[in-house]
């Protein structure tokens, strides 16, 4: 038995590994070896059969190992792109944003731009949303402030002219440039191809700076534990970003996004490009968005929100999501949709039921993959139960329950009507139903840090506040929410073989905490140190 290259010895080892009962509960030490792990149980037991001349040991005392914490939704190459300048997370009124512009405006010389993120729907507090109430302090400076779901912004009218935007257009998506009575633009732009026509004309750094960004990124995010991430975007040269970066400090898995228009050239494109990729990064699944968001009115309801909008799928014909989902199924390539108002996840699992349309999305002896779906905002329980009845891994983000109210007076809750904000991210009736769920922060709607993620899975309200919970009957265990970030994210993924638990020959990506996820008060977890991060048994962070 040759040697191992590390020993980590910690009060306490998670496995999460069904196999391995004996050590849950009694482990306290970890063999690794050519970046996988070799032995797992006691500390003398693991050091005597495991240390050599050349080994490291790594003493953790008073930590818990657990299996390397995995963010099962992110956007760290777009959202260092397009979530930046101004953060106006912290206005709560339109007077704080003109107060916010204008200390930016200060900063800014003329030919330049500004632009800003974080912007909450609800500083509007139900005003039309329009650039009237920001022009006057920009001063003519051409700005794009995206709001905080990342679906619509605010762009300036200096920026509508720069751009030649002058009223409606017509898009191969639902997106929509927002005009008044009159039919000029209010500044509004609601999805991609609208918001696109502004962004595409500001000014970027170059591709070096920006893979600085990202790697500086990437390593804030491994000293808050996370090993892996689920990127949800693939956008320019984003490969080609990802590929400069001589080591990642987290286990990237890419899905490009296909959109409406020209869609069948663009899963050709796709499936060719499966299996791209480098050491810790690697093109596996593809992006669809069915619908929008409820705040946008973008969302695919059943019913109408309160003003009438949000019927409609993000496609002018469903139908077209519907082929393309099912050429990648039979495929053997994973989909991963978008979908947020219950008609738009009734849509997506339609197209997964073999039992609904031509013979179901997969043919005799077609390749099995387990397809999945994003956010899953609203949902009654007759669409719950299906998840589990069709193996579609549901992926959700319970730091976004941030952005509603538990007396339902915010604009999300409000748009929906109080029984719909009732069944407000149902992360607990898709865990008992069997269903797997995937944890993540969709970065950067969310702050990224996992903590939060796991704290607010089990508290239904963020960490260190005293606002009232949001739908607390469907919070998660303490187990459930790791499981969410370790086991339940690498099943999602088809990788459950080899990672997501700490077993002998999975890959050593392991996060410790300075203290029991399992049973520390979810508020002290969240202000947990991280005392050791490691991907392919290479410490990426060290507390």
């Amino acid at each position: 038995m040759s040697a191992a290259d590390t020993i980590i010895v910690a009060d306490r080892v998670h496995t999460l590994d069904p196999a391995g009962t004996r050590a849950e509960g009694v482990a306290a030490a970890v063999a690794v070896k050519d970046g996988l792990i070799v032995a797992v149980g006691g500390a003398a037991e693991v050091t005597a059969q495991w240390r050599g001349a050349a080994t490291e040991v790594q003493h953790l005392p008073g930590a818990t190992l657990a299996p390397g914490l995995t963010d099962g939704h992110m956007h760290p190459v777009f959202g260092a792109g397009s979530f930046r300048g101004v953060d106006l997370s912290g206005c709560r009124t339109v007077a704080d944003l003109r107060a916010a512009l204008a200390a930016a405006v200060a900063g800014t010389g003329r030919g330049e731009w500004i632009s800003g993120f974080g912007l909450d729907h609800n500083t509007f507090q139900g005003a039309p949303i329009t650039n009237a109430v920001i022009d006057e302090v920009l001063d003519g400076i051409p700005a794009l402030l995206v709001l905080y779901d990342g679906h619509s912004a605010l762009a300036s009218s200096a920026a509508l002219r720069a751009v030649g935007i002058e009223g409606p257009r017509t898009f191969a998506s639902r997106s929509q440039i927002v005009c008044g009575p009159d039919g000029r633009p209010t500044g509004h732009l609601l999805e991609d191809g609208a918001i696109r026509l502004v962004r595409d004309l500001m000014p970027v750094a170059d591709l070096q700076e920006r893979r600085a960004q990202v790697l500086d990124l990437l390593h804030s995010m491994a000293a808050t534990g996370l090993t892996g991430g689920h990127v949800m975007d693939c956008e320019g040269d984003a490969l080609e970003l990802i590929a400069g970066i001589e080591e990642l400090p987290l286990r990237l898995r890419i899905a490009p996004w296909a959109m409406p228009g020209d869609i069948d050239a663009q899963i050709d494109h796709l499936l060719a490009l499966r299996g791209t990729g480098g050491p810790r990064w690697s093109v596996d699944a593809v992006k669809f968005f069915i619908d929008g968001t409820v705040e946008g009115g973008t969302a695919w309801l059943e019913t109408a929100d309160c003003h009438g909008r949000s019927t409609d799928s993000f496609w002018h014909d469903p139908a077209h999501y519907t082929r393309a989902v099912q050429r990648l199924d039979a495929a053997g390539m994973q989909a991963v949709t978008h979908a947020i108002g219950d008609a738009g996840v009734r849509h997506a699992l339609d197209a997964l039921d073999p039992s609904i349309g031509p013979g179901g999305p997969a043919g005799p002896g077609a390749p099995s993959v387990r397809h999945r779906i994003e956010h899953i905002e609203t949902l009654p329980y007759d669409q719950i139960k299906r998840f589990a009845h069709l193996d579609v891994a549901a992926s959700m983000q319970p730091t976004h329950t941030a952005y509603t109210r538990a007396d339902h007076s915010d604009d999300w809750s409000t748009r929906l009507g109080a029984e719909r904000a009732g069944r407000a991210w149902c992360c607990r009736d898709l865990r008992d139903t069997g269903a797997t769920l995937v944890l993540g922060s969709d970065w950067p709607i969310a702050h990224f840090d996992p903590r939060q993620v796991l704290a607010t899975a089990q508290l239904r309200r963020l960490p260190g506040t005293d606002s009232r919970p949001v739908g607390p009957e469907q919070a998660l265990t303490a187990l459930m929410a790791l499981e969410g970030m370790t086991t339940h994210a690498a099943h999602a993924t088809g990788q459950g073989h080899h990672a997501g638990r700490i077993a002998p020959g999975h890959r050593a990506d392991l996060t410790a905490f300075g203290l029991d996820p399992l049973t520390a008060p979810p508020d002290e977890l969240a202000e947990a140190p991280i005392r050791l991060t490691m991907v392919d048994g290479v410490t990426t962070h060290r507390g």
